[in-house]
């Protein structure tokens, strides 16, 4: 047998115990077609990317199916004739995840792999006050006690030699 996750998404305006209905109704149809659910997740009630169906939030639930595929069509098709049902989503895996799914994971333990939010490590440059200043002026000024340049004096043009047409 095949291993799925499959995930649905209830309409916003069913209750958590109809939702929990329903997913013991489709973990049912898989027993009934000869497979196993291994594992049910209800992520809760969470805002939709954008409006489906003129719903802008919806019921999450997450199941992970042990099952021949017959079991899981036959599912799916039931799925599309509930009216509460908005959005299916079934993808075949190589094996189920074991655990509580990224989406239930606490955040302490999100918190755990990634480190704190504002302890950068390093990876950022220091601070404008923190930089070494340079003694060089930007604006081409000199900068606090350095010595000014005296001013060069234009090169003077030689006077013009008389040509020898005085008359």
């Amino acid at each position: 047998m095949a291993l799925y996750e499959h995930i649905i998404i209830v309409r916003q305006d069913v209750s958590a115990a109809q939702v929990e209905t329903l997913a013991e109704e489709l973990s049912a149809i898989i027993t009934e077609n000869g497979g196993s659910v291994e594992k049910v997740e209800q992520w809760g009630l969470r805002t939709l990317a954008y409006r489906i169906k003129k719903n802008r939030k919806g019921h999450y639930v997450l199941m992970n199916i042990d099952a021949p595929s017959a079991a899981v069509v036959e599912m799916e098709r039931l799925e599309r004739i509930n009216e509460d049902i908005i959005r299916i989503l079934t993808i075949r895996v190589e094996e189920l995840e074991e655990g509580p799914s990224a989406m239930l994971r606490t955040r302490d333990e999100r918190d755990d792999r990634r480190g704190r939010r504002d302890d950068r490590g390093g990876d950022r440059r220091p601070r404008r006050d923190d930089r070494p200043r340079d003694d060089k002026p930007r604006d081409g000024a000199p900068r606090g006690d350095a010595p000014a340049k005296p001013a060069e004096k234009p090169a003077e043009k030689p006077a013009a030699e008389p040509t020898g047409d005085a008359a």
